[in-house]
């Protein structure tokens, strides 16, 4: 059984710092663990770690993905535990780091998502009904499909709702299995107000870096907020103000609140999971130092067993 560290938070709160001093300490490798990160060129908008910030750590599960392609949860899972297996054979350790919720399911909680691939066919003929007829129209034909699986699944998300589509219509079920990791988990905090500080001064530092030209290099290319990739936090509110649809000083009240929403959403998830170790990440040195020694109890054993 490989064991696997995880450092999980919320959006802004500190994790790619003290994940690669973690890596440097303790011979590991990371895997990202972000559904923003996996695509090509969405940058800035994602925080995306740079080489210099690696610091010579190698990093899995970034770039690995065209923007106009899509990425399930179901590849996720698929691609995580190749790359812990691959770096627990060259006797490393591999840590996991991010917050997308779906994806820590698909290795914390062992979740197979339907054990289903995307049908490219079916996807096709969907985003066209997305299109012609809405989201509801998609929600309606999960309902015929699977209506336990609709009740399970935002409705008004189209993305969502063409996967769960999918899996019901090839019969996969979302199931839960034991754990084949032996996993230490942290979550990174940090008291709500200076979070949410945090998440509105990266979002300016986005944009003086460059945010919207990156998304107008990405519209060049003809991607729209149809695309996955562009769904995305600080992507479809940029689309919206180039499109003429919202003023700039709104795109940047929608990226900063849809973010605090986020960082919301991901803290309600990380607590209710279990044997979560909580770690204030308001003073780095001593969450770093706290975590080194739940760690290096955490390998001894390894070696003792």
């Amino acid at each position: 059984m490989e064991k696997v560290l995880f450092i999980l938070g919320p959006t802004a709160v500190g994790k790619t710092d003290i994940s690669v001093a973690l890596a440097k300490k303790f011979n590991g490798e990371i895997i990202s663990c972000d559904s923003v990160q996996i695509f090509k060129g969405l940058n800035i908008g994602s925080a995306k770690i740079t080489k210099e910030e690696m610091q010579g750590v190698k990093h899995h599960l970034i770039d690995i993905k065209d923007p106009s392609e899509t990425f399930t949860a179901y590849e996720y899972a698929t691609a995580i535990k190749e790359k812990i297996k691959e770096i627990s054979l060259k006797e490393k350790l591999p840590i996991v780091v991010g917050g997308t919720s779906l994806y820590v399911k698909s290795i914390i909680l062992n979740y197979n998502f339907g054990g289903v691939g995307i049908n490219e066919n079916l996807r096709k003929q969907l985003e066209e009904i997305l299109k012609t007829d809405g989201v509801s129209k998609l929600y309606e034909m999960l309902l015929k499909l699977d209506c336990e699986l609709a009740e399970k699944v935002d409705k008004n998300n189209p993305l969502r709702l063409m996967r769960a589509i999918e899996i019901a219509s090839e019969k996969g079920e979302k199931t839960k299995a034991e754990s084949d990791i032996d996993s230490l988990v942290f979550a990174l905090v940090k008291e709500r107000s200076k979070l949410y500080e945090k998440i509105n001064l990266r979002v300016d530092l986005m944009l003086k870096n460059g945010l919207v030209k990156e998304v107008e290099n990405l519209k060049k290319q003809g991607l729209t907020k149809e695309n996955q990739a562009m769904k995305a936090i600080g992507y479809k509110e940029v689309l919206d103000y180039l499109d003429g649809n919202i003023s700039y000083e709104k795109m940047v009240d929608e990226i900063k609140q849809h973010s605090r929403n986020y960082a919301k959403r991901q803290l309600t998830f990380l607590r209710g999971m279990d044997n979560v170790n909580y770690v204030d990440a308001d003073n780095k040195e001593k969450a770093f130092n706290e975590i080194c020694e739940k760690v290096e109890e955490w390998l001894k054993w390894k070696k003792q067993n």
